[in-house]
C-alpha cells in the first residue's frame, strides 16, 4: 500500500510539474496587418500551429495593426526587448544598413514568390541574410511572400507616362528613387496612414500590397484604378526575433516555429495567387479599371530598377554581398543577363 501510495504521489507531482511548465515560452510579436486582413487571419493559423505542435509549451501574443509601436519601429522594439519578434519586413530597416533593401524588396527582380523563396532556401540567401540580421542582434526565422504588388490610384495608371507627377504612398528605400527617376512623387508614410491620406487627397495612390490585400484594406472603396498583374514590387515580410530570445529557445521550439512559419509563408503565396485572381474579376465587375503594363513599359521600369540595384550595392559591404548573391542566382534562373 505504501509503495502504491508513493507511486500515486509521484505521478501527481509529475502531473503538477508538467502542468506548470506546459506553457514555458511566450513570444510577443507585432505585425502591421489587421486581424481582418487576409494575412492577419493566416497569422492566427500560424499561432495555432505553434501552440498545437508545441503541446501548449509556446504561446504567442500577437499585436496587430502596429498597436504597440509604429510599423517602422517594430524591429527596434524587438532589439530593445519591448517585443520579442518582428513580423513586418526588412525593407523598413534600410536606415540601419542599405543591405536590408535586398532582403526586403529587390524591386523588379524575381517574377514569382517561388523564385524568391528559392534564392533564400536553395541559393546562399539565408546565410547571407542571416549575417545581416545577426549583426543587429536579430535572427531571421523566415520570409512570407504573397506575390507581386499592385499600385492603386485615383486616376489612370496605364504606363510609366502616367506616373509622372503622381503622388503616392511608398515604402522607404529604393522604391522612392526608382519612381522619382520615372517622374513620380513618392511619399513615405506608415502603412496605417494610407486610408486617411487617400481620403483627404494627400496622395493620389498607394503602393500598399497585392490586389486582394488592397481590397481587404478598403482601398477600392476610394480609388478606382490599379495595376494588375503587378511587376514593380514583391516584398518579403519576415519573422525576425531578438537573437538572445531565439538562442534561449530549445532546438525543438526553434524547429516548431520555423516549420510553422514556412507553412504560413507558402500558404500565403498559394492563397494570394487565387485571391488576387478572384479580386481582379470582382473589381472589374465593380467598375475598377485594371492596367497590365506593356512589355516596353515594364522594360523601362526594370532598367531603372537595375540602375538602382547597382547604386545600392555600393552603399555597404553587406549590400554588395547580398546583391552579388541575388545577381548570381537570377542569372541561373535566366532573369538577368
Amino acid at each position: 500500500m505504501k509503495i502504491a501510495q508513493m507511486m500515486k504521489t509521484a505521478a501527481a507531482a509529475a502531473l503538477i510539474a508538467g502542468t506548470a511548465s506546459a506553457q514555458d515560452v511566450t513570444l510577443r510579436i507585432q505585425t502591421h496587418y489587421a486581424t481582418e486582413h487576409p494575412t492577419g487571419q493566416m497569422l492566427t493559423q500560424f499561432i495555432d500551429d505553434v501552440q498545437v505542435m508545441s503541446g501548449g509549451e509556446i504561446a504567442i501574443e500577437m499585436f496587430y495593426s502596429s498597436s504597440v509601436v509604429a510599423t517602422t519601429e517594430t524591429f527596434d522594439a524587438a532589439i530593445n526587448g519591448i517585443l520579442d519578434c518582428d513580423a513586418t519586413g526588412g525593407a523598413y530597416q534600410t536606415g540601419k544598413n542599405p543591405a536590408f533593401q535586398f532582403v526586403g524588396d529587390i524591386m523588379g527582380g524575381y517574377e514569382t514568390p517561388w523564385q524568391q523563396y528559392s534564392w533564400l532556401y536553395h541559393g546562399d540567401g539565408y546565410e547571407a541574410a542571416q549575417e545581416l540580421y545577426n549583426a543587429q542582434n536579430m535572427q531571421l526565422v523566415g520570409w512570407s511572400i504573397y506575390g507581386q504588388e499592385s499600385l492603386s490610384s485615383s486616376k489612370p495608371i496605364a504606363g510609366f507616362e502616367d506616373v509622372k507627377g503622381w503622388k503616392f504612398r511608398s515604402p522607404p528605400g529604393m522604391e522612392t528613387e526608382i519612381f522619382e527617376e520615372l517622374g513620380a512623387s513618392p511619399i513615405v508614410m506608415d502603412f496605417t496612414e494610407i486610408f486617411t491620406a487617400l481620403e483627404t487627397g494627400i496622395i493620389d495612390g498607394a503602393d500598399a500590397s497585392g490586389l486582394a490585400n488592397n481590397v481587404g484594406l478598403g482601398l477600392y472603396d476610394i480609388v478606382k484604378h490599379a495595376t494588375y498583374p503587378g511587376f514593380h514590387s514583391m516584398p518579403s515580410d519576415h519573422l525576425a526575433c531578438n537573437l538572445d530570445i531565439w538562442n534561449g529557445l530549445s532546438d525543438q521550439h526553434k524547429r516548431i516555429i520555423d516549420t510553422a512559419w514556412q507553412k504560413l509563408a507558402f500558404q500565403i503565396a498559394l492563397s494570394n495567387e487565387k485571391l488576387n485572381a478572384e479580386a481582379a474579376a470582382q473589381l472589374t465587375a465593380d467598375g475598377v479599371t485594371l492596367y497590365d503594363w506593356s512589355p516596353e513599359d515594364r522594360a523601362t521600369f526594370r532598367k531603372a530598377a537595375q540602375t538602382a540595384w547597382a547604386d545600392w550595392g555600393t552603399r555597404s559591404p553587406e549590400a554588395g554581398k547580398i546583391l552579388e548573391s541575388h545577381m548570381a542566382y537570377m542569372k541561373q534562373l535566366g532573369l538577368v543577363e
